[in-house]
């Protein structure tokens, strides 16, 4: 009995140690595919850091999480937001990888916050049985591309999968030792894909026109060829609208606000980033260039004002004190003494007077060598001022100096000339400089920018007209076609002196970075100045400039009218009145000696 009861015993300990045992072994096979699960995900998010660095790891979900347990293994600044948004701006400027504890973990309400990670790459984690179709399309309707997937098979199986558009099925599964790509290029092929576009047909950076042989419309310029090559390049097809009307321009920020209302992906215009008011609405700047005036050339200088010109207020200064210098020595040298000295007979000395206008006077009697110096003198003078007079008027007759320039925006209000400017372009102008259109006063506003280009391009020489360095430069290739230049390029007077110019584009846009790549491309391979330099021709060829003369005629200057000797009259009707003046003095004071002399 003793010994039954003892074997029973052992039996029931032997029993429930192996019932400890088998109930310990499923809590130990959880916990070693946790172990096998943390490190096929530790290997997978070292595997993504070696395919491009990331340093900051952003977490969307609650704990319990896969990613938890991972993040103290990587040792790399976390963000981690439970709640699924930032209250905070995403300020940081370091290259991130977004985790997520499930499909729905990413509820981001802070729209900067979400623009700025919109191209980060995203690695999921779904609980349930994954649908990788079905996610990856929600994720591109959401343009979410960078996107991979995992499930709870990962830690066995060791499978995941990575989202590919443009591509059928829309993902690709890969293991973790495979060589292929995580996160790929995708936009590189985008399989006919619709870009929409706008040009606003301001010539030369974007022109419309009708293809002869598909009867399409198309675009040429050096601002429409970005976006040309950058959709042959992708593989997209360019979207344009069939109602143009062609050569009727559109004011560019019309355009931009078509891509703030997400209808349009990529305007073919520019914009400028001093007026723009978000920065998320533009690419990376295209273009620098100068924002001045150009300015009708200066007439020539009328004949009649050319006296006035020839004489220098120095020059004449200097010749008035030669003429009381050499009154003054004439007047002492006859007698030596200042006996006769008087200042009517410095202001009226004959001598002086004639000499030095080169005209012929009376010789002093009995002269001294003295006053044959001082003679010599006088005459040397002359003929240096009559000559080097002479010279000037023979050579500005023959070709009259223009007017004086405007040299400054001060000097507007003074001269014959306004500027002439649409209504919403001096609108920003001002905006960018804290002013209103009540302080343009020198100012011609237009409501119709259509009627402003066609002013600016028909050189109306009634106006000063804003206008980009790169605009001029097809201006002056024009006036190459004149008998003589109608406007210039003025430095002097620039309303901005560096405008950085942008591609309006849609801010969601998925492949920003991908477009202002290509954009950068252009310019490094020299695309952009050979655009720049075949604008003037392709302006030509679409019939968007005339061959026409547009400068003022010359009339025939070789006729010399009344009006033209103004000043010449004038003096001569001065200095007869005067010598009439003195005449009738110096007989009044004859006579006045002739009586009061005596009689003897």
């Amino acid at each position: 009995m003793h010994f039954s009861t003892s074997v029973l015993v052992v039996v029931f300990g032997f029993s429930l140690a192996l019932a400890l045992e088998f109930s310990e072994l499923p809590q130990q096979q959880e916990l070693l595919l946790q172990r096998q699960q943390q490190q096929q995900l530790l290997q997978l998010l070292l595997r993504i850091r070696s395919e491009r660095h990331y340093d900051t790891i952003l977490l969307y979900g609650r704990a319990p999480c896969v990613f938890h347990a991972v993040l103290p293994l990587l040792q790399l600044p976390t963000v981690l937001l439970s709640r699924g948004s930032s209250h905070r701006d995403w300020e940081f400027s370091t290259e991130l990888l977004l985790l997520c504890c499930g499909v729905n973990a990413e509820q981001e309400q802070n729209s900067r916050t979400s623009w700025k990670l919109q191209t980060a790459r995203r690695l999921i984690y779904v609980e349930t049985r994954l649908q990788p179709q079905r996610l990856c399309e929600d994720y591109f309707e959401r343009e979410l591309y960078n996107v991979a997937l995992l499930d709870a098979e990962f830690a066995t199986s060791g499978s995941f999968y990575s989202c590919r558009s443009f591509q059928k099925p829309s993902y690709a599964q890969l293991q973790i030792l495979d060589s292929l790509p995580i996160y790929v290029e995708q936009f590189r092929d985008m399989q006919g894909a619709i870009l929409r576009s706008e040009a606003d047909q301001l010539a030369p950076r974007s022109m419309l026109y009708r293809d002869a042989k598909s009867g399409k419309i198309r675009m040429i310029g050096y601002v429409a060829n970005v976006v040309n090559t950058f959709v042959e390049r992708v593989n997209a097809t360019l979207q344009l609208r069939d109602d143009y009307e062609l050569g009727k321009i559109t004011y560019y920020g019309d355009i931009e606000k078509l891509t703030q209302q997400n209808l349009l992906d990529v305007a073919a215009t520019l914009g400028s980033t001093m007026t723009a008011d978000n920065w998320e609405y533009i690419s990376y700047p295209y273009i620098i260039t100068s924002y001045c005036v150009m300015v009708p050339v200066p007439a020539a200088l009328p004949y009649k004002s050319i006296y006035t010109v020839v004489v220098e207020p120095l020059v004449l200064g200097i010749l008035v004190l030669l003429f009381f210098i050499f009154s003054l020595l004439l007047i002492y040298s006859q007698r030596l003494t200042w006996r006769d000295f008087s200042f009517a007979s410095v202001l009226l000395n004959d001598r002086s007077l004639r000499g030095l206008l080169g005209q012929s006077f009376p010789w002093p009697e009995h002269a001294t060598r003295h006053v044959k110096a001082i003679c010599c003198l006088m005459c040397f003078s002359s003929i240096m001022t009559t000559t080097m007079y002479q010279a000037y008027l023979q050579s500005l007759f023959t070709h009259p100096p223009p007017e004086a320039s405007i040299r400054s925006l001060q000097e507007v209000p003074y001269s014959r000339y306004k500027v002439a400017m649409d209504r919403r372009e001096a609108t920003n102008l001002l905006k960018s400089r804290n002013l209103t259109l009540d302080d343009t006063k020198s100012g011609y506003i237009l409501d119709d920018w259509n009627e402003f280009v066609h002013m600016r391009d028909t050189f109306n020489a009634s106006f000063i007209y804003p206008v980009t360095e790169l605009r001029w430069k097809t201006y002056a290739e024009q006036q190459r076609l004149f008998a003589r230049p109608a406007f210039y390029y003025s430095d002097d007077i620039c309303l901005h002196r560096m405008v950085m110019l942008s591609f309006p584009m849609r801010r969601s846009l998925p492949y920003r970075e991908r477009f202002e790549e290509h954009m950068m491309h252009m310019q490094d391979f020299g695309m952009l100045e050979s655009w720049m330099d075949h604008s003037f021709f392709d302006m030509v060829e679409l019939g968007l400039t005339p061959l026409k003369d547009f400068s003022e005629p010359v009339t025939d200057e070789d006729i010399l009218y009344l009006r033209d000797l103004t000043w010449v009259w004038l003096f001569y009707a001065i200095g007869h009145v005067l010598a009439t003046i003195l005449f009738a003095v110096e007989c009044y004071r004859g006579r006045e000696r002739g009586t009061a002399t005596p009689m003897t």
